[in-house]
């Protein structure tokens, strides 16, 4: 198709409000992004690369500015103390819990979305896009009925939902943003800190998918990247302000019933 000026500046738009709307509540940016773009009339193997190049540019720098605000504390400078008192086995931990989430996030990530990967060809259509529905919608109601104790992660928790979450996104291409930011809250997470997490953690899994497709296909359609980078890098400091001005209550809340409203349309939409 013709790619025009006005519709690239049109994509560039619809990338900043997904990303504002990802990087503030943690999830729907390819959800949201991927079927315009179909819809538009792009062909999938030039949305796909050009939909995950604006989620890692727009998860960097989203996280970048989440850390600038103080919604998250990343350091990733080697914690000497903690491997010389309990994890001697460890060559490298980041120092800061908020770093050492994303570490375990990003490991998860990529392990989980290679599995994924692989296993897609041997998953009909409508059983994977149930599960992801039904797994969301669960999430969303255990955010607004469980009381979960603020600042005591479970890390084998947090360890299940990077994999689960990642093998969503390598199964299907979505339901990853909505695990990982809901299931943080879960594990212990503060909203604040979950977003910001999630953003920066789906920006760096997003860069083992993007270089795969790169390395495979090669022609990528680089003026739609180019779109969907400019509208994300814009939007993501944008939503960084906004989670700080909310608050964790409030925040909360609103994921858990944005969760809610993904899981049930998501399941609608496989039986309708």
């Amino acid at each position: 198709m013709e790619i025009t000026p006005a519709l690239l500046v049109a994509v560039a738009c619809t990338s900043l409000f997904c990303e504002y709307m990802d990087a503030s509540l943690g999830m729907g940016y390819g959800t949201t992004l991927t079927p315009i773009l179909l819809i538009v009339g792009f062909a999938p193997l030039e949305v796909v690369p050009a939909v995950l190049l604006g989620q890692l540019v727009g998860g960097l720098v989203g996280g970048l500015a989440h850390q600038r605000v103080g919604n998250i504390s990343l350091d990733f400078r080697r914690d000497e103390e903690l491997i010389r008192e309990k994890l001697r086995w460890l060559r490298y931990l980041p120092k800061s819990r908020d770093a050492k989430v994303v570490s375990v996030l990003v490991i998860c990530g990529i392990v989980g979305a290679l599995i994924g990967v692989f296993s897609a060809v041997n998953i009909p259509r409508v059983a994977l896009k149930a599960y992801i529905g039904a797994m969301v919608l669960a999430i969303g109601i255990i955010i607004l009925l469980r009381k979960v104790r603020e600042g005591s992660i479970s890390w084998k928790a947090l360890v299940g939902v990077g994999l689960v979450s990642a093998f969503n996104k390598g199964i299907s291409g979505g339901g990853y943003g909505p695990l990982v930011t809901g299931g943080q809250i879960i594990s212990g997470g503060k909203a604040r800190n979950s977003v910001g997490i999630a953003t920066l953690a789906e920006g760096m899994v997003c860069i083992v998918g993007f270089l795969g497709y790169l390395f495979v296909a090669g022609d990528i359609l680089w003026t739609l990247a180019a779109a969907t980078s400019i509208g994300s890098i814009i939007a993501a400091p944008l939503a960084a302000l906004t989670v700080r001005r909310l608050s964790s209550r409030n925040l909360k809340y609103v994921i858990a019933v944005l969760t809610i409203a993904l899981g049930t349309y998501t399941l609608v939409d496989t039986f309708a």
